[in-house]
């Protein structure tokens, strides 16, 4: 019999990093009614692949140099060190919030694995088992003296990998922070780490410091706040109980990872552009970003993969509704005036709709373009369109019955501009187990201005996957 798959990782370390002594006092943090819906999500992962010449020099030089800017860079992101409270009985009056104390700190682990670096950073599929073993695991929580529970924020996981090179997994809860406060905090920590400490005052300038008051800047005009908490309460004994518990990884899924240049990009969009006039479309207020060119073609892709038949590609096309649901950051709106370091989550989930058969017709992507344009325009009218559906859509989104595709993540965030002080990453993707309806965006690796999509898919069935989208890329450039 084949020994488990997880014993091929050897743990060197466990340890914790708090920030300095004294340098931030016991705290506590409401959660916004933007925070709450979040609860429903387990602990995210961002993973980053680096390259250095030597395993001596990841152990004696990067690991000490992570913790002391780790360390630095929580006294300023602190609640990452700390634990969301989460009452389990109502009687006691207490909302969930985070809260710092002191002592509070980050699970730090030290790893080595036998998996092979360039394996990783390849475009090559990734088997998910094999990825897995390189997500940090979180604390168990622990229970409060007035029986509530203390669910911990942030893990990080640094995995030697044989040929030189080394993997940095950072876990965190989404109650407390979306990607963009997350990207900020990692950029933030880069910087420490690539100056050593030694340049606090400029970093601080570079970067600014994160914002925290949340209640003052976060307005909540429909109160919303108590009527998701009442939404959420029921759930809260089971996200408790499985929070942190190990996934279980299927062993025919497989990561992978697909880029979009910044050649087809431009090619896509005058394509669409010119579509849309011939169907009579004024494209003068059209805005056709790549965001939009992205999201348009995996939508149609991942429709035809995941949801078609023998009915669909015939002339009994289904009239199904499709849905396609992405985050839309509410700093990016002017009539809310959010800071943009504000720390915490701020972002809608708008949903747009089409047909089924509109999406896999010969016009699918122009459709799917049109109709995710108008639905951006209408967010930056009103932000908060439809945001007291928030809870809601998020527990329908997690079934898998209906015809829905999911985006995460954003080519804005910077990914590949973390630069820890030995060169950006040769790779950096998400790793919680998703399935196939959902992909993550983040920026292209060469900096060009493409992006790159990542997606987890049936190891047998990838070529097909690959087949339906080198097949529309293929002949909407020929159109050229």
């Amino acid at each position: 019999m084949a020994e488990p798959h997880y014993q091929s990782l050897k743990i060197i370390e466990r340890c914790s990093i708090s920030p300095p002594p004294d340098s931030v006092p016991p705290t506590s943090i409401p959660l916004t009614f933007l925070d709450l819906p979040w609860f429903l999500l387990p602990p995210l992962q961002r993973i980053f692949f680096y390259k250095l010449p030597q395993r001596n020099q990841i152990l004696e030089s990067v690991v000490p140099n992570l913790k002391h800017s780790l360390s630095l860079t929580l006294q300023h992101f602190f609640p990452f060190a700390g634990n969301i409270v989460v009452p389990l009985h109502k009687h006691n009056n207490v909302l969930p919030h985070i809260l710092y104390s002191n002592g509070d700190s980050v699970s730090f682990t030290v790893a080595e694995t036998n998996q092979d670096f360039k394996s990783f950073v390849d475009h090559a599929p990734t088997d998910l088992r094999d990825i897995n073993l390189l997500v940090p695991v979180f604390p168990s929580p622990r229970t409060t003296p007035d029986g509530a529970k203390l669910l911990p924020v942030l893990a990080v996981q640094i995995t030697v990998l044989p040929n030189y090179g080394f993997s940095m997994c950072i876990g965190f809860n989404h109650v407390v922070t979306d990607g963009r406060a997350l990207h900020h905090f990692i950029k933030f920590w880069a910087s420490v780490s690539k100056s050593r400490g030694e340049d606090m005052d400029s970093i601080q300038v570079s970067l600014q410091l994160p914002l925290h008051n949340r209640d003052t800047i976060i307005k909540d005009s429909k109160g919303l706040k108590f009527v998701f908490l009442e939404e959420l309460s029921s759930s809260f004994p089971n996200i408790v109980e499985s929070f942190g518990t190990p996934v279980n990884v299927p062993s025919d899924k497989a990561r992978v990872t697909f880029s979009l240049s910044r050649e087809h990009v431009e090619k896509i969009k005058k394509w669409i552009t010119l579509e849309c006039n011939k169907i009579g479309l004024n494209t003068e207020s059209l805005r056709i970003s790549t965001y939009v060119v992205t999201c348009s073609l995996l939508w149609v892709c991942l429709v035809k993969y995941y949801y078609t038949n023998t009915d669909d590609v015939g002339n009994k096309v289904s009239h199904e509704t499709c849905k396609f649901i992405f985050p839309a950051d509410c700093r990016n709106c002017q009539e809310l005036s959010i800071p943009s370091t504000y720390f915490g989550n701020c972002i809608n989930r708008p949903v747009v709709e089409l047909e089924k058969s509109k999406l896999v017709g010969e016009n699918g992507i122009v459709e799917a373009a049109i109709a995710i344009e108008g639905i951006i325009r209408e967010f930056k009218c009103d932000s908060f369109k439809g945001i007291e559906n928030l809870v809601s859509n998020l527990k329908e989104f997690k079934k898998p019955e209906g015809c829905k595709v999911i985006a995460t993540g954003s080519a804005k965030h910077g990914v590949y501009e973390s630069d820890f002080g030995w060169g950006k990453p040769k790779k950096s993707d998400v790793v919680h187990v998703m399935p196939s309806r959902i992909f993550t965006l983040c920026d292209s690796k060469d900096g060009s201005g493409g992006a790159e999509i990542g997606l987890t898919l049936e190891r047998n069935q990838i070529e097909y996957f690959n087949s339906i989208m080198k097949e529309h890329i293929r002949s909407i450039v020929g159109c050229d």
